[in-house]
C-alpha cells in the first residue's frame, strides 16, 4: 500500500488539473453551447508569459498576475470580437473556429519561445506533506486540489445564486426565447468566455509547474480536460471534477504496471470513449438541460 501510495497522491494532485480545466470547458458550453478545443493553449501562453516575466527578475506575483490575464485577455477578446459573428453557425463550425484559434495562439508561443527546456518554479514547491519521513505531495499539488475544489463550488454558487448564473441558464435552456426576453446574450457569452479565460490561465500555470514547460506539450491539456468533460456530458461539473481525478490516478498508477506504462498518455482518449458509449448505451447524450445543477 505505502508503494502505491505516492502514485495516488500524484495521480489525484494531476487530476485536480484536469479536473480544473473541466469545470472552465463545461461552464462555457453550459452558457454558450461552444466546444473550446483552445482551452489548453490559453493555459500555455499563461504559463510562458508566467515563466517569462520571473525570468526577467520582476516579482513571482506579477508573472501570475500577466500569465493569468494574457489567457483571460485573449478568451474575452474571442469571446466579444470573434464568437458573435459565429453564433448562428452550426456547433461544429464554431467547435472548428477555436481550434483555429488555439492552433494560432500554440504558433506564436512556439515560435517565440521555441523548444528550450524551462521550468516553472512556484513559492509553493519548497514545502509539501510527509509521510514516513519523505515528502509525499508538495504544497503545489495540494494547491491545485483546493483551486479545483473552489473553482468547482464557485461555479455551481455562480450559476445556481447570481443573475448572471440565471442568465447563463437562460441562454443553456433556449437562447432564442433568453433574447426575446431581454437576456443580453452577447454580454453573457463574454462573461462565460471571460471565465473560462481564468480558470484556462490557472490550470496552465500549474500544468506548467508539473509537466515540461513548452507550450506545444501544454496545448494539449485540452484533450484530458475534454474527457473529463465528456465524463460529465458537458453538463455537470461534480462528473466532470470526478472524472479528471480519475483520469489523473489512472494514468499515474499505469506507471506501475511495465506493460501498459507507455500507454498512460491515452488514458484520456479511452476514459472519454468509455463514458461515451456508456451514456449511449443507457439513452444519455451531451446535454444543454438545465433541470438540475450538479
Amino acid at each position: 500500500m505505502e508503494s502505491l501510495l505516492p502514485f495516488l497522491v500524484v495521480g489525484i494532485s494531476v487530476g485536480a488539473v484536469y479536473a480544473l480545466s473541466g469545470v472552465g470547458l463545461v461552464v462555457l458550453y453550459r452558457a454558450s453551447g461552444v466546444v473550446n478545443f483552445a482551452y489548453g493553449a490559453l493555459g500555455g501562453l499563461a504559463a510562458m508569459v508566467c515563466w517569462q516575466v520571473i525570468d526577467l527578475e520582476y516579482e513571482d506575483w506579477m508573472g501570475w498576475v500577466a500569465g493569468v490575464g494574457a489567457a483571460t485577455t485573449l478568451s474575452w477578446a474571442y469571446g466579444r470580437f470573434i464568437a458573435p459573428s459565429l453564433t448562428h453557425q452550426d456547433r461544429v463550425v464554431r467547435a472548428m473556429a477555436t481550434l483555429g484559434f488555439a492552433l494560432m495562439i500554440m504558433g506564436i508561443a512556439q515560435w517565440y519561445w521555441g523548444d528550450e527546456p524551462r521550468r516553472l518554479v512556484l513559492p509553493t514547491d519548497s514545502g509539501g506533506i510527509e509521510f514516513d519521513g519523505r515528502r509525499l505531495i508538495s504544497h503545489t499539488r495540494v494547491a491545485a486540489l483546493m483551486f479545483a475544489a473552489a473553482a468547482t463550488v464557485g461555479m455551481l454558487w455562480l450559476l445556481a445564486k447570481t443573475s448572471l448564473g440565471l442568465r447563463m441558464r437562460a441562454l443553456q435552456s433556449n437562447r432564442t426565447l433568453s433574447a426575446m426576453v431581454g437576456v443580453r446574450i452577447k454580454n453573457v457569452d463574454t462573461w462565460a468566455w471571460t471565465l473560462a479565460g481564468l480558470l484556462a490561465g490557472i490550470s496552465g500555470l500549474f500544468m506548467g509547474n508539473m509537466v515540461r514547460l513548452n507550450p506545444t506539450v501544454l496545448t494539449f491539456l485540452v484533450i484530458p480536460a475534454m474527457a473529463a468533460a465528456m465524463v460529465g456530458r458537458m453538463n455537470s461539473l461534480t462528473a466532470t471534477v470526478l472524472g479528471g481525478i480519475a483520469i489523473g490516478v489512472i494514468e499515474s498508477m499505469a506507471n506501475l504496471v511495465p506493460e501498459v506504462q507507455r500507454y498512460g498518455s491515452a488514458t484520456a482518449f479511452v476514459v472519454a470513449i468509455l463514458a461515451v458509449l456508456w451514456q449511449q448505451r443507457h439513452g444519455i447524450g451531451l446535454s444543454r438541460d438545465n433541470s438540475h445543477l450538479e
